[in-house]
């Protein structure tokens, strides 16, 4: 039988519950590190966050910080560089066609030309690449400012198909298309694979592939090719999921629309519930 409690007893207990509830949310409330505090607030990568923080033009709540581990707890802290604090900016999510020869980081060591040239004069907040296109490749490239969805997009379990035409100098043949589908082996040993590979046009002396991927290893195609003694051309990454990179001009780049988010975020969603099916 339940104790019957007067108004008083109510109290006490309404105020030992609500102090409970208070230390568990103290207890369990999550921090994260200082840069990363400042990539998900989509000021910078973390990189550079930690170049800053380091370079002591970072506080948080009034005092300079020069470790990029620093315990923030995002959303009540203050951030703040060179005095200036830093708000959550508007997520951004845009698609750019990457031209060839253009490196895919934010600063090159070898003081290479970037992408973010293609980004400069825009007027556009800090975005970041979403995987990676080698500097002789060009084609769909997906840039944000929200580190989740780069981090969800990216994941090996989302198996996102990433199609490429592949412009070779040679005749491809059943037996080529067969191997590149059931493995290739690298000179280091690794076994690459693709999902799917076929001839789209052919000339006299080469041709154009069709080459579709759901893994995303590096220069995968290119070291494929190598193994088989193939000379890679030209390489176009021409979708990433269902996200098509259509008829967008080389080195020009436009917002997703709508839709085309949602897509993507639909494809995610349903790669994850399919992996914990399996």
């Amino acid at each position: 039988m339940v104790p019957r409690l007067g108004s008083a007893a109510v109290l006490r207990e309404c105020g030992k519950v609500s102090i409970s509830m208070l230390v568990v949310q103290r207890t369990t409330e999550r921090k994260i590190g200082l840069a990363r505090a400042m990539s998900k607030l989509g000021f910078c990568s973390r990189s550079r966050a930690a170049e800053l923080i380091c370079g002591g033009r970072v506080s948080l709540n009034g005092l300079v910080k020069r470790d990029p581990e620093t315990p923030v707890r995002l959303g009540r802290d203050k951030i703040s560089v060179e005095g200036d604090e830093l708000n959550a900016q508007s997520k951004i999510y845009l698609m750019m066609n990457k031209p060839r020869g253009l490196v895919t980081t934010a600063s090159d060591e070898k003081g290479r030309e970037t992408v973010y040239s293609v980004l400069q004069a825009q007027g556009l907040p800090w975005v970041a690449p979403v995987g990676r296109l080698d500097k002789a490749s060009e084609g769909l490239l997906l840039m944000t400012n929200d580190s989740e969805w780069s981090a969800r997009v990216s994941a090996p379990e989302s198996h996102f198909d990433k199609t490429y035409h592949v412009h070779i100098g040679t005749i491809a043949d059943h037996q080529m298309l067969q191997r590149l589908t059931s493995g290739v082996r690298t000179e280091e040993g690794e076994v690459l694979r693709a999902k799917s590979a076929r001839m789209i046009r052919s000339g006299e002396k080469n041709c154009w592939l069709e080459i579709v991927l759901d893994e995303g290893k590096n220069r995968q195609i290119r070291r494929m090719l190598e193994a088989l003694g193939i000379e890679v051309l030209r390489l176009v990454r021409v979708a990433i999921g269902p996200l098509e990179l259509g008829d967008l001009s080389k080195g020009t780049h436009r917002l997703l629309s709508a839709a085309e988010k949602q897509k993507i975020d639909s494809s995610v969603r349903k790669a994850n519930l399919t992996g914990r099916v399996r």
